[in-house]
């Protein structure tokens, strides 16, 4: 199996496109400690990782 460089594969691959749905920021964080902690002012921001999928 021959080691290539991804710079030399990257032509083959085709164009990806990405859906971002338009989010409403109706409230934010009081605490900025907590918003620190979270690392988003927003609470509908705030999905921590549980290791398989946000909550």
């Amino acid at each position: 199996m021959q080691d290539y460089l991804f710079d030399e594969q990257c032509d083959k691959f085709p164009i990806a496109m990405a859906y971002v749905p338009w989010q409403r920021f109706d409230k934010m964080y009081d605490d900025l400690e907590k918003a620190y902690r979270a690392g988003t002012i927003f609470p509908e921001l705030n999905k921590p990782f549980t290791g398989r999928r946000c909550v």
